[in-house]
């Protein structure tokens, strides 16, 4: 998996668990594309890795110039061997506030279709590739505190679930994972009462390993799995 000149775009590299896959990956020699919406934080990042990084700021709430943005990221590299989408956003609202609805499902939702299908057709290109998409545990159990935030994380994993399928028909060497993370400690995480919480370098290492197997889902950490399990048999 760690084969010199290996790359990958993270989407979502200036905090939280993008910024600790980034570092993750950079330990292992590869090369990265690093896109956020803060260019300040990517470029300090970048200078801190061992291997060659990119950077370039994209804001998932215009589709049109980060999909742009991704393709002139990807064509800098020559070759991705890696698209991880991270950025997300989401809050506590319990009046439904149209704004920050809207906010929350052109980003999680809009958003993250648009670089998903770009990666996925750039692979098609290539004729390879792997796609890393991170949901959430909270796809499984509608909140009203976040009602977007839930459904948008549950779109998510659907579309991964698409791409797969659409992979596989097709018989395209293109691997689709899935992380779905419970509490980790970055500025996502609103709970009052947050109960394993995982640091992102917990995360990170959690969903690097998914990589190197290849793996169709990975619980972050593998804990989560078990309440991923309880949540499905509950009314």
């Amino acid at each position: 998996m760690d084969q010199p000149g290996r790359s990958a775009i993270i989407v979502g590299a200036s905090s939280g668990i993008g910024k600790a896959l980034a570092r993750q990956l950079a330990a292992k020699g590869w090369r990265l594309g690093l896109a956020a919406r803060r260019l300040d934080k990517l470029q300090d990042l970048a200078s801190q890795l061992p291997t060659p990084s990119l950077t370039c700021s994209v804001d998932l709430n215009n589709v049109e110039e980060c999909r742009q943005a991704f393709a002139r990221m990807a064509g800098q590299l020559g070759r991705v061997d890696l698209v991880v989408i991270g950025s997300a956003t989401g809050d506590v609202n319990h009046h439904l506030d149209w704004t920050q609805e809207h906010h929350t499902l052109t980003v999680n939702v809009v958003g993250f279709a648009a670089i998903a299908q770009a990666a996925f057709e750039l692979f098609v290109d290539q004729g390879r590739g792997h796609l890393l998409g991170i949901s959430s545990i909270a796809k499984f159990r509608a909140s009203g505190e976040a009602a977007s935030y839930c459904a948008s994380k549950a779109f998510v994993a659907m579309y991964l679930d698409g791409l797969r399928d659409l992979a596989h028909r097709r018989q395209l060497n293109i691997v689709v994972t899935e992380a779905c993370p419970g509490f980790v400690d970055t500025a996502l995480m609103k709970a009052d009462k947050p109960f394993w919480v995982a640091s992102p370098d917990e995360a990170a290492q959690c969903i690097y390993r998914a990589i190197a197997r290849q793996a169709k889902r990975v619980y972050v950490t593998r804990r989560w799995g078990l309440i991923a399990w309880l949540l499905r048999l509950l009314p």
